[in-house]
């Protein structure tokens, strides 16, 4: 069974930081490309940033420059630091693998 398990998220002032981790149990992390998506009240999930087993990255127009999606194999975990953030990156953020998802975790960012 495949776990992806969420953290790093809270309340931010604009113009703060914040960093997610995506804990991932599965054998086969390593070869997975992992991503991050994010959905806010009343708006479609929209992908964030994603990730392949080869360190490709790419990532949405909005959050190009300010967001860093990374990965370390030898703790199943995928990361995504966030810098610049404005109220409009508020959103509960998902990690993803093909047809896994997490349980998503809430980035608010308000003064």
């Amino acid at each position: 069974q495949v776990q992806l398990v969420e953290s790093g998220g809270g309340l931010v002032q604009p113009g703060g930081s914040l960093k997610l981790s995506c804990v991932v149990s599965g054998t086969f992390f390593r070869i997975w490309t992992m991503g991050w998506y994010r959905q806010a009240p009343g708006k479609q999930r929209e992908m964030v940033a994603t990730i392949t087993s080869a360190r490709s990255t790419s990532y949405a127009d909005s959050v190009k420059g300010r967001f860093t999606i990374s990965r370390d194999n030898t703790k199943n975990t995928v990361y995504l630091q966030m810098n610049s953030l404005t109220p409009d990156d508020s959103a509960v953020y998902y990690c993803n693998s093909g047809k896994f998802w997490g349980q998503g975790t809430q980035v608010t960012v308000s003064s």
